[in-house]
């Protein structure tokens, strides 16, 4: 799949690939549909593993935090998952009703994920949440930057410039 991306995804070569059929790979995740909102499920939570650990480090600011995540995301090796999870989330944006638990996961249970310390610390919940807004945001259009136009040099300089502002003094924005 991530070799040939979703749209040229077939299951009878992925069947035979894995030494099963057709049959069973439906019979098993219920559509194409399934099985790559389940791939990306799993892929998910393995990042989610690491970013976890790496957010148990101790990093003197956001930015250095920062730079930790950029730099596992930015990796080559992990670029075909990234270009998979942006087709995915395209035609997720088509059929919002046929992809509509990916879209939950892709958006709030990352949401979660990043401001779940912020809160732990104190910061108030909707503030939190507009941080992880734009920490999520940020990433992964950067990300999608990156899986478009492979210019790694300037998507670095552009990441270091956003993460440099991530050590601005803090603002209250006011929230009704």
């Amino acid at each position: 799949m991530l070799g040939h991306g979703y749209a040229n995804l077939s299951l009878r070569p992925l069947a035979k690939a894995v030494r099963s059929s057709p049959r069973v790979l439906l019979y098993y995740f219920g559509s194409k549909e399934n099985l790559a909102a389940l791939a990306l499920g799993v892929a998910r939570d393995r990042q989610r593993a690491h970013f976890a650990r790496l957010r148990e480090q101790e990093f003197e600011t956001c930015s250095g935090l920062s730079r930790a995540i950029w730099s596992t995301m930015r990796a080559p090796a992990v670029r075909p998952l990234f270009r998979l999870f942006f087709e995915v989330y395209g035609l997720a944006l088509q059929d919002r009703r046929g992809y509509a638990a990916f879209l939950r996961s892709a958006v709030f249970d990352w949401l979660r994920f990043i401001e779940e310390p912020y809160i732990r610390r104190g910061t108030p919940r909707k503030v939190a949440r507009a941080i992880a807004t734009a920490l999520l945001a940020g990433f992964r259009g950067f990300m999608l930057d990156l899986c478009g136009s492979g210019d790694t040099a300037r998507i670095d300089r552009a990441v270091e410039l956003w993460i440099e502002t991530l050590n601005a003094p803090p603002f209250q924005p006011q929230y009704t």
